[in-house]
């Protein structure tokens, strides 16, 4: 497992590869697609956003309730293209990490490797053990937007693999790739 700090530096990403196993401690924003379009609307109006994107990482979850004594519900990746129309500009503004699940649009690989960027996944059914390595959770912003609302988390060695490199490299495409070429002896 590589051991990654938050906040990114390109040169931090630069020595990933898709299929890489990683554990990230520090800081993560959650955003699901509410949250980006009004980020997007923000920036756009020449608002201040939240936070500032420069090194983060968004990591695309709506966390179920909290139970009384626990830092936050099930915290799970939400499927990542609902986020698609909104990353380019968020890359622009320095997003350096994304962590969801699925596949990502063109638009946004090349944006990736632009700004030598990672797209992670975190695993789905692990959502109750991923909740165990976040360490403190607040809200910052967008309270109305319930579980879609912006967070502040405090993570310590969360567990991620990467997808889509900072070069481009798409796990999703050379995995398929492998097992074809497995399926076909």
């Amino acid at each position: 497992m590589i051991q990654l700090q938050t906040p990114f530096q390109r040169e931090d990403l630069a020595q990933l590869k898709s299929g890489d196993n990683v554990l990230i401690s520090g800081i993560l924003y959650t955003a699901r697609d509410a949250a980006h379009k009004r980020l997007v609307e923000a920036h756009q109006r020449g608002e201040k956003l939240p936070f500032d994107p420069q090194g983060q990482v968004i990591y695309y979850v709506g966390p179920t309730p909290t139970v009384p004594g626990e830092v936050i519900g099930s915290a799970g990746p939400t499927t990542s293209y609902r986020m698609d129309p909104y990353a380019p500009l968020l890359l622009d503004l320095g997003l350096m990490g994304m962590i969801g699940k699925g596949r990502r649009n063109q638009e946004v690989i090349d944006k990736i490797v632009e700004h030598g960027a990672v797209y992670f996944a975190a695993i789905g059914g692990a959502a109750a053990i991923i909740k165990d390595r976040i360490l403190s959770c607040e809200i910052i912003a967008y309270e109305d937007l319930g579980a879609e609302a912006i967070r502040r988390l405090e993570v310590k060695d969360f567990p991620a693999t990467v997808i889509i490199d900072s070069k481009g490299n798409n796990l999703y495409e050379s995995g398929l790739e492998e097992y074809l070429k497995w399926k076909n002896k």
